[in-house]
């Protein structure tokens, strides 16, 4: 019985905070016609901008590495023509839209969680309260807003950049021609791969930011607290996020 009730109390706990995180995106869904447009103008800099470093990092040596591993193969068997295109396709579509939205999740998730999750603890949201101001218009949409169209920008920005490491260490590292690599890249990409994929950006940049005001919105009292609901905010952001991404790839493949 005592297992029984821990697994019984343990679904009741899911159940309650998936409804608990869906209430949160429809309020934030239905506050949207009140942005606060310069909050959002400065959380798009600090929360996209700002992540231009580490997402270059990432996506260069993702592409890099990527070329590395199959280049010696194409060639081996005479099919280095394809090397570009699958490349760009691979960026395209899976690659860049996920490398970016874990990155995001680690950067972006965690310090919007201790943020709110600060604020929550010092009472300064129900300081808003009081002053009649609402925090899901203040706290939630400017940073939802900001993910929502920051997100596919480095996407696509680290597609460009994943693609272009994989350019040198083809062209450059292996001897591959430089017509080779941009002509299969003209011939086998197309636009699909790219606006799709930009398309799961958006998904999960929103994803990223509802989870990370959540888990700030429920922290508990305490730095310790906090910890936790940032540590937990991360780690279910990356889980969405792979889930989403299965969810949109039958969908819009």
């Amino acid at each position: 019985m005592t297992v029984l009730e821990c697994i019984g109390n343990r679904v009741l706990s899911l159940f309650s905070q998936v409804g608990a995180f869906t209430l949160l995106w429809g309020r934030t869904i239905r506050q949207l016609p009140n942005i606060k447009w310069h909050l959002t103008i400065y959380q798009m800099a600090k929360l996209g901008v700002d992540s231009l470093p580490i997402v270059s990092l990432t996506l260069l040596f993702a592409g890099m590495v990527m070329t590395l591993q199959i280049v010696d193969i194409l060639l081996r068997y005479g099919a280095q023509s394809t090397l570009g295109g699958a490349m760009s396709v691979s960026m395209g579509r899976e690659l860049g839209p996920i490398l970016t939205g874990v990155v995001m999740a680690g950067r972006v998730g965690a310090a919007m969680t201790a943020e709110i999750g600060t604020m929550k603890v010092t009472e300064q949201i129900d300081a808003l309260r009081c002053l009649a101001v609402n925090p899901i218009a203040y706290l939630v949409v400017p940073r939802f807003v900001a993910c929502v169209l920051m997100v596919p920008l480095l996407a696509f920005y680290g597609y460009v950049i994943g693609t272009a490491g994989g350019y040198a260490v083809a062209v450059w590292g292996a001897g591959l021609a430089h017509f080779t690599y941009v002509n299969s890249i003209a011939v086998l990409t197309a636009v699909g791969d790219i606006v799709y994929g930009l398309i799961k950006a958006m998904f999960f940049g929103g994803i990223i930011a509802v989870i990370a005001c959540y888990e700030g919105f429920h922290a508990e009292s305490g730095a310790e607290g906090v910890g936790r609901a940032t540590t937990k905010s991360v780690v279910t952001s990356i889980v969405f996020i792979f889930i989403c991404n299965y969810i949109l790839s039958v969908i819009l493949y």
